[in-house]
């Protein structure tokens, strides 16, 4: 196989993990547009919570339309949309600006992770799916790990606005990058025929457009399981990514400094995991195991694995909780490299893949949705306590656990139905 095939991937990990800078870096400049414009914490979370409904919502038909223009076109314009919706977020002069921009931001990341699930189909067999699925999939951790330093410091010496355009114009350029180099195997130059022929039999789905037609889709159990699943794991992976910071200043007592360097701890743990679930899925599936059984062992694995998060209620002090809490986000970044790995696996056809993977990426993304809204309710109800929302975040890892064991059957290309 072309070493080019890491190249490409490794491309659009970078473009995920610019994907989740421009996402944070609401978060992350809240207190200094709060004070700018008088805004108080309610209408602060209906701007912070705008993106979910266009990112949830739009996964549907970019997922479609990756299918119909492949991943170069798809993922550049993506790009293209989001970073300009960041850089004139810096322009914004009030709330209503501020949600409409994120809203509109939505709509562009929404063809991240689907163009991630073609670029896997694109270039890489079977056997190396989960591993390619980690290694995209890593790019959300690893935004997410650099945006609170870079955010912090770009606010901090030229304020708030200049962070939007500075992190916006990282995917201008990266977009430049990619239409020079990203291309289909079937176009790429330095994909030999003999290469070719081999992935085009290794990729493990008919080459032929099987018809399934897209509204078909939701019909299949197998679609169902993905869906469900991945929403149990999305409600924890959201905790993390909204409320995870006010837990440890809330109930834990940390200080912004010990928020920028211990409350990183379980982020960092999880980029490593992702990777290592990847290698551990294909590695499997590459020693003989059925492809059903080697998915099904990572994602029930990892799911019951994560579990624990609802131990670090319970955890006597604050390093114990944070072992808790790496352990569970680790467990989770391990499961997401199959997760992402099962769009490719199921796909009647390569025309399915994005769609496939848009429609368990819109799911999945209604938990962020359920996520911060569930738990603010919660503290309101309980005067400030996680307790709740920790134990049921617990209950919602064992339910994916069951969904991906129980739900999903036989992991192998859906079948037209007559």
């Amino acid at each position: 196989m072309s070493r080019i095939r890491w190249t490409m991937i490794f491309m659009g990990c970078a473009a995920n993990a610019i994907n989740y800078i421009d996402r944070a870096n609401l978060a992350v400049a809240a207190t200094a547009i709060r004070a700018e414009f008088g805004i108080g914490p309610a209408v602060m979370g209906v701007v912070l919570g705008a993106f979910f409904w266009t990112y949830a919502v739009m996964q549907l038909p970019f997922g479609w339309f990756i299918d119909r223009v492949g991943a170069r076109i798809a993922l550049a314009l993506a790009v293209m949309w989001w970073s300009i919706s960041t850089i004139l977020t810096g322009l914004a002069r009030g709330v209503g600006t501020l949600i409409g921009l994120r809203l509109l931001l939505g709509v562009g990341e929404a063809g991240a992770y689907p163009s991630g699930a073609k670029i896997n189909m694109d270039w890489f067999p079977a056997r190396e799916r989960a591993l390619c699925a980690s290694i995209f999939d890593s790019g959300s951790r690893i935004g997410n790990a650099l945006s609170l330093p870079l955010v912090t410091w770009l606010i901090f010496n030229w304020g708030w606005r200049t962070s939007f355009v500075v992190t916006g114009a990282l995917g201008i350029v990266w977009t430049v990058f990619w239409i020079i180099m990203y291309r289909r195997p079937e176009e790429h130059p330095k994909v030999s025929r003999e290469e070719l022929a081999e992935l085009q039999v290794q990729r493990g789905v008919p080459t032929s457009e099987a018809k399934v037609p897209w509204s078909s889709l939701f019909g299949y159990r197998n679609i169902w399981g993905m869906m469900i699943g991945f929403f149990c794991l999305n409600f924890v992976i959201y905790f993390f990514i909204t409320w995870f910071p006010t837990y440890l200043i809330q109930a834990r007592g940390f200080s912004l400094a010990q928020l920028g360097t211990l409350g990183l701890l379980p982020g960092l743990v999880s980029i490593p995991c992702g990777w290592l679930g990847g290698f551990a899925s294909d590695a499997l599936y590459r020693r003989g195991w059925s492809l059903t059984a080697a998915r099904k062992t990572c994602l029930v694995g990892g799911m019951l694995t994560s579990s624990v998060i609802t131990l670090s209620v319970f955890a006597p002090n604050v390093y114990v909780a944070l072992a808790f809490f790496a352990i569970a986000y680790g467990a989770l970044a391990f499961t997401a490299a199959s997760i992402w790995a099962l769009p490719g696996d199921v796909a009647p056809s390569p025309a399915h893949v994005a769609s496939i993977g848009g429609i368990q990426n819109f799911a999945a993304n209604i938990a962020g949705i359920v996520t911060t809204s569930f738990t603010g309710v919660m503290l309101a109800i309980t005067g400030g306590s996680f307790v709740v929302p920790l134990i049921t975040a617990g209950g919602i890892c064992l339910l994916g656990a069951v969904v991906y064991m129980f739900v999903i059957t036989e992991i192998e290309p859906l079948k037209a139905r007559a």
